[in-house]
């Protein structure tokens, strides 16, 4: 794996920080501020080149920008890569790779890969995988910076997922009638003792639902190295950061277990905008981001995209929510003034890319800004940018998507 270098992260911090270093010795003239970072484009194994935002951990988006969003199935090659902590296995050897079930159950299980490919019902579900801080650079027009990457929509994608059901897995070990949450943990590990794991928690109830997945296939291959193989959870509808890679553990408990990327990190307010309206956001009880909320982008066409006077432009996205599905997208060419359906395509399931298009004559010349609003089946709106509220670290963005085109 490549490494970037991280000259260029620390440029400007020096620079900025001449003022310490040398104190009365500045010039005169102001020292210009460097242009923001670019991140390079690196090609990672078994990715296309990719917009690598980090190495340590991978942190990947597609160099596609938005046109990754004109198809319902993202594929593996392009598919974004979100770790936490640094400490990666560089190699997993099956021979030696074991899932453990243990904890509140009658029976532990320790399984291989093959176990879980042989001696259980495969079962394939289509869905979307989103960062919870996807689009987190939006919250700019909103309120003020939020903490976290600054990801654009690129941390997001839909794919078929092929695995066991969890479910499957508790009930062949036999969970215990003082079960009350599933713990999850994996190979992905911090540098320093002090850092915590990355463990995630659901309720018992949760982790018996039918479609949550222990998946080992991605779009009918091996899960991608960088995107958790061997295994890693499905949770549809959820955002991604439940979404355990590298699964080795399934722990049933017979209470909570406070951590802190389930108490601190990935929480919002806990109120009904789950947002903040006054004063600062950990002055709120906290609860876990979870389920995903209704939202369309725009894959086509991207942002300053000039297009020639009497074009007929196809304008693409997709859409989806938490699994209720998505009744119709909306576009509007007015500033939100007036609003016209999109076509829809055929639904893949209802945890999937539902995909649109719009068919717009160009008939005059000017620069316009193209607006998607997607609805779902029980009446969730995607709100303005003005509607949605602001948290600090930049969670669940789904406000109207827009972009600025020019006629000439």
């Amino acid at each position: 794996m490549k490494h970037l270098n991280r000259r260029h992260f620390l440029g400007a911090g020096l620079l900025l920080g001449a003022s310490t270093l040398i104190g009365k010795e500045l010039p005169a003239k102001p020292i210009a501020i460097p242009q923001e970072y670019v991140p390079p484009i690196i090609a990672f194994p078994e990715k296309k080149p990719m917009v690598a935002i980090s190495d340590r951990p991978p942190l990947l988006k597609s160099a596609k920008g938005r046109e990754l969003f004109t198809q319902p199935i993202t594929p593996n090659d392009e598919f974004f890569v979100r770790w936490h902590l640094p400490d990666i296995p560089t190699f997993v050897d099956l021979s030696t790779f074991r899932l453990e079930v243990k904890g509140e159950v009658h029976t532990p299980l320790s399984l291989s890969v093959d176990d879980l490919k042989s001696k259980f019902e495969p079962t394939e579900i289509t869905a979307v995988l989103q960062c919870g801080g996807n689009s987190r650079k939006y919250y700019k027009n909103v309120g003020p910076a939020t903490h976290g990457v600054q990801w654009d929509h690129g941390a997001m994608g839909c794919a078929v997922w092929k695995g066991v059901r969890l479910k499957d897995l508790l009930e062949h070990a036999g969970v215990k009638e003082s079960a009350r949450w599933v713990g999850l943990n994996g190979l992905e590990k911090p540098a320093m003792e002090e850092t915590p794991d990355f463990f995630r928690e659901m309720a018992i109830a949760e982790a018996l639902e039918d479609q949550i997945l222990v998946a080992y296939s991605m779009n009918g291959e091996d899960l991608p190295y960088l995107n958790g193989f061997p295994l890693r959870l499905v949770i549809p509808g959820h955002f991604a950061d439940s979404w355990v890679k590298m699964l080795t553990e399934i722990t049933v408990l017979d209470r909570y277990q406070k951590s802190f990327f389930m108490d601190v990190a990935y929480t919002v307010p806990d109120n009904d905008c789950e947002c903040v309206v006054s004063g600062s956001d950990f002055e709120y009880k906290r609860k876990p981001i979870a389920s995903m909320k209704v939202k369309s982008v725009i894959g086509y066409p991207s942002s300053d995209t000039v297009i020639k006077k009497g074009s007929k432009v196809k304008v693409a996205g997709v859409a989806f929510d938490q699994g209720k599905g998505i009744k119709e997208v909306m576009i509007s060419l007015d500033g939100g003034k007036s609003w016209s359906a999109a076509k829809l395509a055929a639904e893949n399931g209802k945890y999937s890319f539902r995909m649109w298009t719009y068919e717009w004559d160009a008939k005059i010349k000017g620069d316009f800004s193209i607006m998607a609003r997607a609805i779902n089946r029980i009446g969730n709106i995607q709100p303005q940018v003005d509607e949605i509220g602001w948290n600090a670290g930049g969670y669940q963005y789904n406000a109207v998507d827009v972009v600025n085109v020019k006629i000439v």
